[in-house]
């Protein structure tokens, strides 16, 4: 997209149609407490960021959340590898025993798992899911979370099952690539349709932030007058089912946390659904760090179309980023903006 390392190609386990990913590796001030480079013999790995003061980090560590641009992928790591993996697991339900079910597979014989979780969040259900594995965990509870620790046995049972049931698929009616515990995996966002329903023919360079596994941007490419676009997401499941989605020469895909990673310049247009909410919390910042990202990447006369969930109040900041910004509708509780830089 930007003046980016267009590294090596995440060749391990990805189709080639998805190998147009270039992860951004910029400071990430959130990943401190671990290393979040790639590591091809780890002794131990942090999946995502436990609470600290929950667990103890060990310095080596390895990150290997998907939502951590620029960590190592589990599912890639050798089986029986590992001496330790510390688990911040995910909240749903097929995602979380997926990453539990990788862990153990990368955890050699004896080797340690820690998984961690908010009570009301999965954490009230490790204990089971734990067991249903083949593992017999010790369980401690503090800060409304569930700490559990386990050894791995010499004999576990469902492994393949879950990794299954949580990995790649094409789920009914999507007819797209997709993952659990990518954002709206199974179906189409219903804020990506309205802004679908009145998003114009495109022209020239542009950029889709958050692009999810690349419904906005399938449209978008459909016009012949769109020379390139930058398909960005913080997730790398999304960004690979992104690739295997678009098989277009003009689409370019990064594996980035936008609000970190250095952005492109004199665009055309942006497209974007941004989020708002963070581990489970709304968090206005995110739509709002969006909208000025994408005015910095606007040339003089650039176009943003994006929509929002009705309740968020992203009007007075459209207002001073952009010379002119249009409601082009408001229905099933979304609005969609476009603004002109």
């Amino acid at each position: 997209m930007q003046s980016l390392q267009h590294a090596r190609s995440q060749s391990a386990g990805v189709p080639a149609s998805a190998r147009r990913i270039s992860p951004f590796l910029p400071p990430c001030p959130a990943c401190l407490p671990t290393r979040s480079r790639l590591s091809l013999d780890p002794a131990s790995c942090v999946y995502g960021l436990p609470p600290l003061g929950l667990v103890n980090y060990p310095p080596d560590a390895v990150q290997i959340s998907p939502l951590i641009p620029g960590s190592a992928d589990l599912g890639t790591l050798r089986p029986a590898s590992l001496a330790r993996v510390i688990l911040a697991a995910p909240p749903g339900t097929v995602e979380r025993r997926y990453a539990i079910a990788l862990a153990l597979k990368a955890l050699k014989p004896g080797g340690s798992l820690i998984t961690v979780a908010p009570k009301d969040k999965g954490g009230s259900r490790l204990g089971k899911e734990l067991a249903a594995f083949g593992c017999r965990a010790e369980e401690t509870s503090k800060r409304h979370h569930r700490i559990l620790v386990c050894t791995k046995p010499e004999a576990l049972v469902g492994l393949s099952e879950a990794i299954a049931a949580g990995g790649p698929t094409r789920p009914p009616g999507l007819g797209l690539w997709s993952q659990p515990g990518i954002f709206s995996w199974d179906r189409i966002d219903p804020g990506s349709a309205q802004l679908l329903s009145v998003l114009p023919e495109l022209s020239g360079r542009g950029a889709d932030l958050g692009c999810g596994i690349g419904v906005l941007a399938l449209s978008v490419l459909k016009s012949a007058s769109v020379s390139a676009l930058d398909l960005v997401d913080i997730d790398r499941r999304a960004v690979a089912a992104a690739g295997r989605n678009i098989e277009d020469p003009r689409a370019r895909l990064h594996w980035a946390d936008i609000r970190l990673a250095p952005v492109a310049e004199a665009l055309d247009f942006v497209v974007c659904n941004p989020p708002f909410h963070d581990a489970g919390a709304e968090d206005r910042g995110l739509g709002q760090a969006f909208i000025l990202r994408a005015r910095n990447m606007l040339k003089p006369g650039g176009v943003l179309w994006m929509v929002a969930n009705r309740h968020l109040p992203y009007e007075a900041l459209l207002d001073q980023a952009f010379k002119r910004v249009t409601r082009r509708t408001e229905a099933g509780g979304f609005k969609v903006y476009e603004a002109s830089r």
